[in-house]
């Protein structure tokens, strides 16, 4: 296993790596010759004499590389330049710990940081970025956790240079000239949250240095690398005529600035220091200021009367604060001397209005006088301000404030749709037998808001030729460009008929930039879909009969959405908060379409391996009529057995992995529906998984996911792609009037249309929703079932049948040891194997449970929420820490039996006051009562005490007075194994559990031989592959 590392240092991205095995050339720890206390599992470099910095020769990194031949890094790291760095690294018994991706060694004593020598690769710019954007997708080079920080800092260096947020600078490095784009950084506690999420081995070269620091280094790095990949080179056009003998300075820092040389050519009698200061100044321009008062801008538009006047409009200067906006203090009240409780008003003003002047030239007649407090504008002044300084001044971080119509009263498209059957126009949420194929009548108007306007308005507002107007009250921006497209819309048929779906489409396509669509009055049934509130317009449908459980009422309203969506045969996007009950809901839906005698085709659920055994248990447990056949495994049905198994099937389960492989024989089976789960695993549409699961035929598709976007729009439109085929467009149209508008310029209009386009096939219910919260109780318990892996089902079968062998010859003393001994190895093995053979392996991709936990603590973080883990193990505690921080790039906090009062102290202060971190680690035993963390409203228990009190003990660290938000309890369950039988034992009993299991596993010592075997046995349905 090779595990990638990263630090930033001089300028430039170091690599290098931790390998498992002995490193290639050297020799092996195990074959003699080794340091006292060096680990075993790792090989040396051979001693040298002496090592740079100063550093004894035995002082290598004992297991680390720079050879990735043969890795996919192989082709970014040729060429690169082989050093050796001084790092300062965490180190116990004499060795460096290895790292979170390793899997965390047990140590005795308090780690100390001390400087190992490392060979590492210093890579070219434009390799290290490409690097970074490829480094998580790789199958064979596990990322760790400085790498992946890194890996954002480069998302980020490219969303600041989509975005624009950079300017060009010309700077001296070690005495030459070199001309480089710089980030401008308009959110510092954005910067701050950054710097204080890298992991200390980014910064760790040198002896270590300040986060921020080192962030600033990478970023300044990384958006240098990301303009140079995207402006064209060269940037100025090449001389007419006869070129000097000596080009000026400034045009040969500009044709520095692209290309891949940074380096300025030099001439004799160069003087850089006049270009220097004033790219420093226009970057000093651009930074938000950072006092506690800034300047202010307000449009204000003409009075009653004043329209006529050539300076009606007038842009009003004023000082506002900056953490507190209601703090307002006009200019003119500044000059008269009347804010003399406000230290330096005078100064910050006229300090502000210069800085100002750059970014808005028009300003400056207002500045000739000593007390400048407006600027008169004439109407087309009016409109720049609007449309472009307003918004720059806004980025700079000056306050701007503009009339409520700004941006909004806008010229668009109105379509107004009405049904022939006046039952399906009443508005009524029944069906009606309303279908896609319905006609419908259709009008198109042109609109201002909710206003529709004709064509002798239009002809009028294009005789003014003026790009603000009045209209019925209001201003209305109008530029050339909006008016031409008004009018050529007037030229094309607006009245007609239509199917629905025809109408459908219309909604998602009309409209652009200059002539968007902004209103949509539809009635019946379609009314109800293109609304988006179809799940509140609609009659709830009732909990089915033969559903063993009780709906809440969003729940029911849930679920006559999905009835409704499938009904018009549209894919629907089920996109609730987790554990809202995304599951039930589906299971909800198949059990309904089947009431009355129905029997409609298979569905093919589609999900993540740690997520099977929990829906085959719900399913159980909630439906126990559904036939469902889990199509996993090696053991899995194939060709016409496939066929016939998903035949007799009301539900089959599969993976992701598993469709992919068969998504040729699962493409011949005529399903009702697919639905995918997690279908966030769907985002990247060019995978082969992605293209495999949209290429599985249905009548119908469901998505669910509690986070349809993660990182890019484009994740929405791959998932959309699954729901609703073609319904979004190609994705490179998708990308151009969506995703970059709303990514890069932060378009409003982009993202209304957006919205209206995609939220009739979106269901997306929060746990902060007033209707919600109502709906739930107050602690919400989750059981959530896992499966095993492979090799934990192994460790699991061996550690059975060494004790069904070993307790025929025990005596009664030693059966009770060896029955609890064993029970703890279960538990062990059922977390991780990791935990029960203490070698400290790595911990990825070997536990289901882990998997689990990492998708919901993932969740968790993603919504901004906390959640306490409780363990019974220390160890596997001290194993979770590191693994969850480098995995989630957060702190995770522990607290253990070995943790002081002050620092119990200190971590729940750290917990409960600040916004990070998100997830606290807790001993069960350590922590279980005592403590109040109301900060959490996520309680997982990972691992089982088998006694109620207990873990409601625990879980009543966030339960508790104080605690504003419903609370939601999970407690994982290994399918198929000791862990399940006992919890329905608890659950078939709970009056008696505290008799039965109040004493933890002490009750399973009194079981008879054939009773152990039957409880610990495991089931062929643990084994998730």
């Amino acid at each position: 296993m090779l595990v990638a590392h990263a630090t930033w240092h001089g300028g430039a991205l170091c690599l290098w790596a931790e390998r498992t095995g002995p490193v290639p050339g050297t020799e092996l720890q195990r074959s003699g010759g080794t340091r006292a206390g060096a680990p075993p599992r790792w090989g040396v470099v051979p001693p040298q004499e002496t090592g740079p910095y100063g550093l004894p020769s035995d002082d290598v990194h004992p297991f680390a590389s720079r050879d990735f031949a043969g890795t996919s890094y192989e082709p970014f790291v040729r060429g690169a330049i082989r050093v050796e760095l001084a790092m300062a690294l965490p180190t116990s018994g004499g060795h460096p710990l290895p790292s979170a991706e390793l899997g965390p060694e047990p140590v005795a004593d308090e780690p100390e940081l001390r400087l190992w020598r490392v060979p590492a690769l210093v890579l070219e710019p434009f390799p290290a970025m490409a690097l970074l954007q490829a480094a998580e997708r790789s199958a064979d080079v596990v990322p760790g956790g400085d790498l992946r920080f890194l890996c954002l800092v480069a998302g980020e260096a490219v969303r600041l240079t989509e975005r624009g947020q950079v300017l060009p600078a010309l700077l001296r490095e070690d005495g030459d000239l070199v001309a480089r784009w710089r980030p401008v950084l308009d959110e510092p506690a954005r910067f701050r949250a950054l710097a204080r999420a890298m992991p200390a081995a980014c910064r760790a070269a040198d002896g270590g240095r300040p986060a921020a620091e080192v962030l600033r280094e990478a970023l300044s790095g990384l958006v240098d690398t990301a303009v140079r990949g995207v402006v064209p080179h060269p940037l100025l056009a090449p001389r007419r005529g006869k070129v000097p003998e000596r080009l000026p300075l400034a045009e040969r820092w500009a044709a520095a600035l692209t290309g891949p040389s940074a380096a300025v050519a030099r001439e004799p009698r160069d003087d850089p220091d006049d270009l220097i200061a004033e790219l420093d100044a226009w970057a000093a321009a651009a930074r938000r200021p950072s006092g506690p008062l800034r300047v202010c801008f307000r449009l204000a538009e003409p009075g009653p009367g004043d329209d006529e006047k050539k300076t009606a409009w007038r842009v009003e200067f004023a000082l506002q604060g900056t953490d507190d906006p209601s703090l307002y203090v006009p200019a003119a009240t500044v000059w008269e001397g009347e804010a003399a409780s406000i230290p330096r008003a005078e100064e910050t003003l006229l300090a502000g209005l210069g800085r100002a002047l750059r970014l808005f030239p028009d300003l400056s007649p207002a500045l000739d006088g000593p007390s400048p407090a407006e600027l008169p504008l004439d109407t087309a002044g009016a409109f720049r301000f609007l449309r472009q300084a307003a918004p720059m001044l806004a980025a700079a971080g000056f306050g701007v404030l503009l009339p409520q119509w700004a941006g909004k009263a806008k010229l668009g498209m109105k379509l107004t749709t009405r049904n022939d059957d006046p039952e399906a126009s009443s508005g009524s949420a029944a069906s009606s037998g309303f279908d896609l194929k319905a006609m419908v009548d259709f009008r198109w108007d042109l609109a201002i808001g909710d206003e529709s306007i004709d064509e002798e308005e239009l002809a009028e507002l294009a005789r003014l030729k003026t790009p603000l107007v009045r209209l019925r009250g209001q201003w209305v921006e109008l530029d050339e460009h909006q008016l031409e497209a008004a009018l050529d819309f007037l030229r094309h048929p607006r009245r007609g008929r239509m199917t629905a779906a025809e109408a459908v489409r219309a909604v998602v396509h009309a409209g652009d930039d200059a002539l968007p669509l902004t209103s949509v009055d539809a009635g019946g049934a379609l009314g109800d879909l293109l609304s988006g509130e179809a799940d509140r317009r609609l009659v709830p449908l009732h909990t089915p009969e033969e559903l063993d459980a009780e709906l809440r009422p969003y729940q029911e309203r849930g679920l006559a959405w999905l009835a409704f969506m499938d009904g018009l045969g549209l894919g629907a996007l089920l996109a609730d908060d987790m554990g809202l009950g995304k599951t039930i809901s589906v299971l909800s839906l198949l059990v309904h379409e089947r009431e009355g005698g129905a029997a409609p085709g298979p569905t093919l659920a589609i999900l993540p391996m740690s997520l099977v055994g929990n829906w085959q248990r719900e399913a159980a447990r909630f439906t126990p009529k559904l036939r469902v056949y889990v199509h996993h495994g090696t053991g899995r049905h194939r060709g016409d057995d496939l066929v016939r198994a998903a035949a007799g099937a009301d539900l089959v389960l599969t993976t992701y992995g598993t469709a992919t492989r068969d998504a040729e024989s699962l493409a011949e089976i005529a399903w009702e529906r697919v639905v995918c789960d997690e279908a966030q695993a769907l985002k990247n549409s060019g995978t082969r998984q992605a293209r495999a699961v949209r290429g599985i035929p249905a009548r119908n598709r469901i998505a669910l996911t509690g986070t349809p976007v993660e990182n890019h729009l484009t994740e929405l439109w791959s998932i959309m792609e699954f729901a609703n085929p073609g319904l979004l467009g190609p994705r490179a149209a998708f990308r151009r009037r969506f995703a970059i508008p709303i990514e890069r310029d932060g378009d409003e209009q982009a993202a209304l249309a957006l919205k209206r386009a995609t939220q009739p096939f979106v269901l997306r219910r929060l746990k902060t929703d007033t209707s919600i919260i109502s709906d739930l109780p107050e602690k919400q318990e989750i059981k959530v079932y896992c499966n095993l892996t492979a090799e934990q089902a192994s460790l699991y079968q061996a550690t059975v049948d060494d004790m069904l062998q070993q307790i025929a010859e025990a005596d009664e003393t030693q059966r009770r040891g060896l029955v609890l001994a064993t029970m703890a190895k279960l538990k062990q093995v059922c977390n991780h194997p990791a935990q029960l053979l203490k070698d400290g392996s790595r911990l990825p991709g070997r536990s289901g449970k882990l998997e689990r936990l990492e998708e919901i603590c993932a969740e968790v973080v993603g919504q901004g929420e906390k959640a306490l883990v409780f363990t019974q193990y220390a160890e596997f505690g001290s194993m979770l820490q590191p693994y969850l921080a480098g995995r989630l790039e957060r702190p995770v906090l522990w607290l253990h039996g070995g943790t002081s009062k002050q620092g119990r102290d200190d971590l729940v202060e750290r917990f409960q006051s600040d916004a990070e971190p998100s997830v606290f680690l807790l001993s069960l035993k350590a922590a279980g009562t005592g403590l109040t963390l109301t900060a959490a409203n996520h309680v997982v228990h990972v691992d089982r005490w088998w006694n109620p009190a207990v873990e409601d003990q625990a879980t009543d660290r966030a339960f508790r007075i104080g605690q504003t938000r419903n609370v939601q309890v999970r407690k994982f369950i290994c399918v198929g194994t000791v862990e399940e039988r006992v919890d329905e034992m608890i659950d078939r009993k709970k009056a008696l559990a505290d008799s039965i299991v109040g004493t933890g596993e002490d009750w399973l010592t009194e079981l008879s031989v054939a009773e152990l075997r039957d409880v610990l046995r495991l089931s062929p349905d643990a084994v998730s592959g």
